[in-house]
């Protein structure tokens, strides 16, 4: 059969189609086979498998396989929760994932939570450590989101771990290793950001750092683990913080070395060697969940040299209890992270850090019992208090040996007529009699202001102290918190939803002692007076019921301590005739006169003028 010339035409063009076909199909074949083959290959690395090193064998586990797909730079982006790689001392485990090569799980072993279970810093999806890497023209990529690979874990002769992640390209000099050093039995991380090709893979000469960290509830008192939630930072070598009871944020101008989350009782710390230049933060808090107690995010930047190409970024991690011992040995003020004073009464951490925390320390080395180590505290701190309650009562003594003559004084001066007291003279001449028998007038009141910064700083001292924490005495399960023992079903406003036993106890001793005291008054007619006593005692019923036991447990003692030494003292130590006699004695003597006082009384007595004066004018 012939063909005419349109025919083959045709022909030709549909083989030649059919070629091009074929040559096209067996290039995609090629790169599906590639694709494949490198898909496999992936899934064949996620497997477990024996990493034998002379030092030590990383514990590598699998989560899933490792299906990724690298961008333009050529890092490897991850669409999997990666692999992870285990560090552990003997107070701490921190599980590492090698997406984003960060802690996914922190855990505190010699600590629990309420429920049992250990204290986890660290764990979910909200927690991060990242930057952005320049991936291409206007493109970056999140740290986080890229595979690094784990290297065996190395164990070194002092007891510390090494362990180093990489990711990136030697033919293009762009390579980024973060490397986690655990020390053996510490809190505290070192972390290097090694970076090869620095100048292409950041802009601005800067490692920006993105830290999110969420706290979770670790006290059984939400409400009151929250009171304590605080943003600490060190900001151009100077300490400070802010509390955290509503979410916020806050941005800094002056370089910070570190920032740091605090609750009750544990701190998740950033540590920068040399310093963040500009850092800015915010939180949100929970209060309607028991999971976590608020999410806060750290942007913090790092700086280095402009055109650098090989840079280390020096950090540290802190996740791990707020003990002040512990803390203090880092050098950088960490320490001031434990509220053992603050405000008006920030002095008082001075009488917690060097006088109250070495002798309970002490007290705590010889003694099993937390319960009697306070009470052992208690009359230590009575003993080295006593001279000062002695002087309180000796003066309160001499005024009520003086109160006849006081009386007299008051009938002297009171008008017979609208039964009014001349409070000027009155005054004037009650000086006089006081002077005349050596009676300082701030004799009770001074003692008593001096015992005001013990009681604060045992205030502070017991809320903050960790080592209280999970220790029980008597009917108390944990010093650290309330004790409860009936569980009321619903709140009282003011007082809570339980019942503590050791508020009732130190509420009932300080009532004790207000009517004792109010017995002892040389003068109870003011109605104000005579009742002021009774409402601290039914204040402190409604501020301590939610304190921490360890704290009511010392009031109670040291309450009842109180009471037995004012009766001991006012009933068979003081002697009030002995008292009487030399008072008399005194008024016997020529009364000197200081400067002051002399025109203490001349400004009394042109006063008395003028009101003399006064009350003539009005009377005309």
């Amino acid at each position: 059969m012939g063909m005419d010339r349109n025919t083959v035409i045709g022909f030709i063009l549909i083989g030649i189609m059919m070629v091009t076909m074929f040559v096209v199909n067996s290039r995609s074949r090629q790169q599906y086979e590639k694709e494949q083959k490198r898909i496999n290959d992936s899934i064949a690395a996620t497997k477990p498998k024996k990493i034998i090193d002379t030092l030590h064998t990383a514990n590598v586990l699998v989560d899933s396989p490792a299906i990724s797909a690298k961008d333009s730079s050529g890092f490897s982006l991850a669409n999997n929760p990666g692999q992870s790689v285990t560090l552990e001392n003997d107070v701490l485990k921190v599980v590492f994932s090698t997406k984003g090569a960060q802690p996914k799980q922190v855990t505190l072993k010699k600590f629990k939570r309420f429920d049992g279970s250990l204290v986890v810093l660290q764990e979910g999806n909200y927690n991060k450590l990242s930057y952005p890497i320049l991936t291409g023209i206007n493109q970056t990529a999140a740290s986080n989101d890229i595979n690094f690979t784990a290297e065996p874990v190395i164990t070194k002769a002092d007891g510390s771990q090494v362990l180093n992640f990489k990711m990136g390209d030697s033919s293009t000099s762009r390579i980024i290793t973060h490397q986690y050093i655990m020390k053996k039995d510490d809190y505290m991380i070192d972390l290097a950001i090694n970076i090869q090709g620095a100048d292409k893979l950041f802009s601005q000469n800067a490692l920006n750092l993105v830290w999110q960290t969420e706290t979770p509830q670790v006290e059984k008192d939400h409400k009151y683990e929250l009171t304590q939630m605080e943003l600490c930072y060190l900001e151009n070598k100077d300490y400070d913080f802010k509390r955290m009871l509503e979410s916020g944020n806050k941005s800094f101008s002056e370089p910070l070395n570190w920032v740091a989350v605090k609750q009750q009782f544990f701190i998740s710390g950033l540590i920068a060697n040399n310093n963040f230049s500009t850092v800015g933060a915010s939180w949100q808090v929970s209060k309607d969940t028991n999971s976590h107690i608020a999410q806060t995010a750290i942007n913090a930047k790092a700086d280095f040299a402009a055109g650098a190409s090989n840079v280390s970024v020096p950090l540290h991690l802190y996740y791990g209890p707020s003990d002040y011992n512990i803390l203090k040995k880092y050098g950088n003020q960490m320490q001031n992270i434990v509220p053992y004073g603050s405000g008006v009464f920030a002095f008082v951490k001075y009488i917690n850090r060097y006088f109250l925390l070495p002798v309970f320390d002490f007290l705590r080395s010889k003694v099993a019992s937390m319960g009697l180590v306070i009470l052992l505290l208690t009359l230590f701190i009575r003993l080295i208090t006593s001279p000062i309650l002695y002087k309180s009562y000796l003066s309160g003594a001499k005024m009520r040996v003086l109160k006849p003559e006081v009386d007299q004084l008051k009938l002297k001066f009171k008008d017979p007529k609208t039964g009014q007291l001349d409070q000027q003279a009155f005054g004037m001449e009650q000086m006089k009699l006081w002077k005349s028998a050596g009676v300082n007038p701030l004799g009770g009141c001074i003692p008593a202001l001096l015992q005001i910064p013990i009681f604060m700083s045992l205030y502070y001292f017991f809320q903050c102290n960790i080592d209280l924490r999970g220790q029980s005495f008597l009917w108390a399960t944990d010093l650290a918190a309330y004790d409860s023992i009936f569980k009321l079903p619903f709140n009282i406003p003011f007082y809570g939803d339980h019942v503590s036993l050791f508020t009732i106890t130190a509420t009932l001793t300080s009532l004790l002692i207000s009517v004792y005291s109010m017995n002892q008054m040389q003068d109870n007619s003011n109605p104000v007076m005579k009742y002021m006593p009774y409402f601290f005692p039914i204040i402190l019923l409604g501020v301590f019921n939610n304190m921490p036991s360890a704290l009511t447990w010392y009031y109670t003692i040291s309450n009842t301590i109180t009471l037995i030494l004012q009766i001991v003292i006012q009933k068979y130590i003081i002697d009030h005739d002995k008292i009487l006699a030399v008072m008399n004695e005194k008024k016997k003597r020529p009364v000197t006169k200081s400067k002051l006082q002399e025109r203490i009384e001349a400004m009394q007595e042109t006063q008395k003028k003028m009101q003399e004066m006064k009350s003539k004018t009005s009377k005309k």
